[in-house]
C-alpha cells in the first residue's frame, strides 16, 4: 500500500481537471492504496519571497495554507498534480505552490514517483508539453523522484465536460497502477 497526495490546483467549480483528479483517486483506492485530495481552492498560497530561511531551518516563514501542503507532500510516497493548461503552461496556483514547497528540497522527503493531470480547451497533443516540462524541472531537483506518467484531456472547455472523455478512463487506470 502506497500514500497517494492529490494535488487539485484549479480554482473553478466542476473543474476538468479535478474530474481527472477524482478518476485517479477512485482507481488508486481501488488498488488498496491510501489516497488523500488536497484542491487549493480557498486555500491561500502567498508567493515564495525568496528568502531561502527554509533551507535552514526546513520550514517556510510565511503563515499561510502551504507549510501544511508541503508536509503532506513530504509525507506522501506518490504525488500526483492535477491541473487546468492556461496559455500552454500550468496554472499560476500550481507553480506556486511548487515554489513553496522549496523546504522539501535537500529533505528527507518520501515520494518517489510523481504523474500529472492536465485538461485544456485545445486538444493538439503538443498542448500539455510546456505544463509538464516544467513539472519535471521541479521533479529533477528531486534525486529519488521521477515522473511516473501524465494524462491530457484536450477540448474540453466548459466546468464538467471531461465527463466521458477518454482521459478519465486513462487516468483512473494510472491511478489503478500505482
Amino acid at each position: 500500500m502506497k500514500k497517494v497526495l492529490i494535488i487539485s490546483t484549479s480554482l473553478r467549480g466542476l473543474s476538468n481537471s479535478h474530474e481527472l483528479a477524482e478518476a485517479f483517486a477512485r482507481g488508486a483506492k481501488e488498488s488498496g492504496n491510501e489516497v488523500e485530495m488536497v484542491t487549493l481552492h480557498h486555500k491561500d498560497i502567498k508567493f515564495c519571497i525568496g528568502c531561502i530561511s527554509c533551507q535552514k531551518t526546513g520550514k517556510c516563514v510565511i503563515g499561510d495554507d502551504a507549510p501544511a501542503i508541503t508536509a503532506m507532500m513530504h509525507d506522501a510516497d506518490v504525488l500526483v498534480f492535477a491541473t487546468p493548461i492556461y496559455y500552454y503552461e500550468m496554472s499560476g496556483q500550481m507553480k506556486t505552490l511548487l515554489d513553496r514547497a522549496n523546504p522539501l528540497y535537500g529533505g528527507d522527503y518520501r515520494f518517489t514517483d510523481v504523474y500529472m493531470l492536465t485538461s485544456a480547451a485545445e486538444d493538439e497533443a503538443h498542448v500539455p508539453d510546456r505544463a509538464v516540462s516544467g513539472l519535471e524541472g521541479w521533479i529533477e531537483c528531486f534525486d529519488r523522484a521521477r515522473l511516473a506518467g501524465s494524462v491530457f484531456a484536450g477540448g474540453v472547455t466548459a466546468p464538467g465536460e471531461v465527463a466521458g472523455h477518454a482521459a478519465i478512463n486513462r487516468a483512473y487506470e494510472m491511478g489503478k497502477s500505482v
